[in-house]
C-alpha cells in the first residue's frame, strides 16, 4: 500500500525526521481555520507523481486565495484520481535540494540506500548523480556516511544527512516498508534540513502486524483496499506503478521489475544520448504459478497505457525474474502483437481499463481518437531469464529476445534511431 504525503510525514515525525508545520484540509471551507501563517503551499494528496505540473500544488498568500485554490484542487483530477485531502504546509526557502531513498531490492534480497546531491523535479540531474550503497550486513551509521560521501557532501552535511538516512532506515526496518523516499530534502542558508516531500510504500503482508498504522488517517479508498488485503479477498502479489521520470519527446519505454534495474536501464540509455519516454515497475512478491494470470493482467494493463504514448517506437522489458515469469512475458507480448489488446481482453471478466492505476505519467494522453480502429504498435526488446533458446519461443519480427542488458539497450536504440 502506498501512503500519501501527509501520512508519510506523520511517520517521519515519529522518528524525528524534520518536517514543516502542516494541516490537513478535507473541506475548502475549513481553510478559514488554518493555523499556519501565510504564505503556505497547498498540495493535492493523490498517489500520482507530477502534481505540480498538473496544477495540484499551489502557493497562496492569504485566505481568499487559499479558498479559491483549495476548491480548484479538490475538483482537479490528476491522472484519474481526485483528492480526498489537501495538505496545507508552511513555505520553506531552500538553497540546495537532495534526494534520499531506501528500497527493498528483491533480486539482491537486501535493502539499498540511494542518494543524489541533486533532488527535486530535475530528474536528469538526479539520475546522473545518483549513488547507491547496498546494506549487505547489519545496518550501522557507516553505511549512511558512505552514501553521504559518495553524494559529494562534506563537513557538517555528512553528519546531518547521515542522521536522516539512519532515521529513514529505522522506519524502513521497524514498519516493514518496501520503499521510503524523501525528495526533496531541502537545505536552507543555515544548513538546516527539512523533508519537503515524502513517499512510503508499505509491504501488504505486514499490514496486519503494524498496529501503529491504525493511528494514520486513511482515506476511504485506502481503507477499502486495506480491508480487502487483510480479509484475503485480494492478494496484491503483482503490482505496477509509473516512476516519476518521463519525457514527452522519448521514443522508448522501459518496464522493469525493480527500482535498481530501472535506474541502470535508464542510465544506459542516457549514456547513449537517448532519453526514454517513461519507466514502469512491474513487481512481484512471490513466484508461485498462481500469480501468472495476475502477472499477465498487469502486463496487459501497462501495455494498454503505453498505447497512448505518442511517437513510441519500442518497449524494452528488462525483467530478470523466474523462468516462468519470462515465459509468461514472452507469451503475453507475442499474443499482444498478434491479436491486439482488445481481443486479448475480451475474455476477461473485468476490463483492465476499469482498474485503479497506481501512477500514470503526465505524458500519457487518455483522449484516444474515436475514429481510430488500429494502433501502430511499437517493437519489443525483451531482456529475460528464459529456459529455452530464443528460436524456440513464440517470436515475431517485432519481438527481440536478449539475455544481456547492454545488448538489449543497443537494439532498442537502433530501433529508435531507424527511419
Amino acid at each position: 500500500m502506498e501512503l500519501l504525503e501527509y501520512q508519510a510525514k506523520e511517520l517521519f515525525r515519529m522518528v524525528g525526521i524534520p518536517i514543516l508545520p502542516s494541516q490537513t484540509i478535507k473541506d475548502s471551507r475549513k481553510i478559514k481555520e488554518l493555523q499556519i501563517p501565510y504564505p503556505v503551499v497547498l498540495k493535492s494528496q493523490v498517489r500520482s507523481g507530477g502534481r505540480g505540473k498538473a496544477g495540484g500544488v499551489r502557493f497562496v498568500a492569504n485566505t481568499i486565495d487559499a479558498i479559491a485554490a483549495a476548491r480548484t484542487i479538490f475538483n482537479l483530477s490528476i491522472l484519474g484520481e481526485y483528492p480526498e485531502v489537501i495538505l496545507a504546509e508552511a513555505h520553506y526557502n531552500t538553497e540546495r535540494e537532495f534526494f534520499l531513498a531506501i528500497v527493498l531490492d528483491y533480486n539482491l534480497q537486501c535493502p539499498v540506500l540511494l542518494g543524489s546531491a541533486f533532488g527535486g523535479m530535475n530528474v536528469d540531474s538526479l539520475l546522473t548523480n545518483l549513488q547507491q550503497v547496498v546494506v549487505d550486513e547489519e545496518f550501522s551509521l557507516f553505511y549512511a556516511r558512505r552514501l553521504a560521501a559518495h553524494m559529494g557532501l562534506s563537513g557538517k552535511l555528512i553528519c546531518s544527512v547521515s542522521e536522516i538516512i539512519a532515521k529513514m532506515y529505522r522506519l524502513f526496518r521497524d514498519k516493514d516498508l518496501d520503499l521510503i523516499e524523501i525528495n526533496p530534502l531541502g537545505v536552507n542558508n543555515k544548513g538546516e534540513l527539512m523533508a519537503l516531500d515524502g513517499k512510503i510504500t508499505l509491504n501488504d503482508d505486514a499490514l496486519a502486524r503494524q498496529p501503529v498504522l491504525e493511528a494514520l488517517s486513511f482515506t476511504k479508498q485506502q481503507k477499502q483496499l486495506n480491508d480487502r488485503i487483510l480479509t484475503g479477498k485480494i492478494l496484491e502479489r503483482v503490482r505496477w506503478r509509473w516512476l516519476d521520470w518521463h519525457s514527452r519527446a522519448g521514443k522508448v519505454a522501459i518496464i522493469c521489475n525493480s527500482f535498481d534495474s530501472a535506474l541502470l536501464t535508464w542510465d544506459l540509455f542516457k549514456q547513449n544520448r537517448v532519453t526514454p519516454a517513461g519507466a514502469v515497475l512491474l513487481e512481484t512478491d512471490f513466484s508461485e504459478p498462481d500469480i501468472l494470470e495476475s502477472y499477465r493482467d498487469n502486463l496487459l494493463d501497462v501495455l494498454t497505457q503505453l498505447e497512448t504514448v505518442k511517437g513510441l517506437k519500442t518497449i524494452l522489458i528488462n525483467v530478470w525474474d523466474t523462468q516462468a515469469i519470462g515465459r509468461e512475458i514472452v507469451e503475453t507480448v507475442s499474443s499482444y502483437c498478434q491479436q491486439g489488446t482488445s481481443s486479448i481482453l475480451a475474455s476477461k471478466e473485468e476490463s483492465v481499463s476499469t482498474k485503479v492505476r497506481a501512477n500514470e505519467p503526465d505524458l500519457v494522453n487518455k483522449q484516444k481518437s474515436s475514429d481510430s480502429t488500429t494502433i501502430a504498435r511499437p517493437r519489443f526488446v525483451l531482456r529475460l531469464l528464459a529456459d529455452e533458446h530464443p528460436e524456440a519461443l513464440p517470436m515475431s519480427e517485432t519481438i527481440y529476445l536478449f539475455d544481456g542488458l547492454e545488448a538489449a539497450v543497443q537494439k532498442a536504440i537502433a530501433i529508435v534511431k531507424s527511419n
